[in-house]
């Protein structure tokens, strides 16, 4: 037993003279989550090869994020951390979900429109600037044609 441990009652609190500088890890703990990050690589890799549709995605970040949680845990010693460093981690986790989430809805909100240009084909992406703003001038008169209220703004 060590003097800290035989003086002390509870753990060291951190920023104090006494509170030791590393969390020593056995080497079997290391090797372990080092072989466990190994197999969630080649599992990566295998989902890869298969089809899942859009669950492709969503099972490479769950994988992504449970090698990240390994790391974070057990390399970063967040595991025998303060509880508060482990929730900061956490939120973070979790607005980097939000974030990703975000995304992700405006990706799928605009496919149809990525997806209407990819068949429209080169000629419609190579229209120039002037023809595109003479046909929104064109329209905009259009609509002003119709007595559109406010349509006098757009020209």
């Amino acid at each position: 037993m060590n003097e800290y441990a035989a003086t002390h009652a509870g753990p060291p609190r951190h920023g104090s003279a006494q509170a030791p500088l590393a969390h020593i890890l056995a080497p079997g703990v290391l090797l372990a989550v080092f072989a466990a990050l190994i197999v969630l690589t080649v599992v990566t890799v295998g989902i890869t090869r298969v089809d899942l549709g859009p669950w492709n995605l969503i099972a490479a970040l769950a994988i992504a994020t449970l090698k990240a949680s390994l790391v974070a845990l057990y390399f970063m010693h967040l595991r025998y951390d303060h509880p508060l460093h482990g929730l900061i981690f956490v939120a973070a986790l979790l607005f980097l979900a939000i974030f990703l989430l975000f995304t992700l809805m405006d990706a799928v909100a605009y496919q149809p429109d990525v997806e209407r240009f990819r068949e429209a084909g080169p000629a419609a992406a190579s229209t120039s600037w002037a023809d595109r703003t003479s046909q929104l001038v064109w329209d905009a008169k259009a609509l002003k044609a119709t007595n559109c209220p406010g349509a006098d703004r757009l020209i």
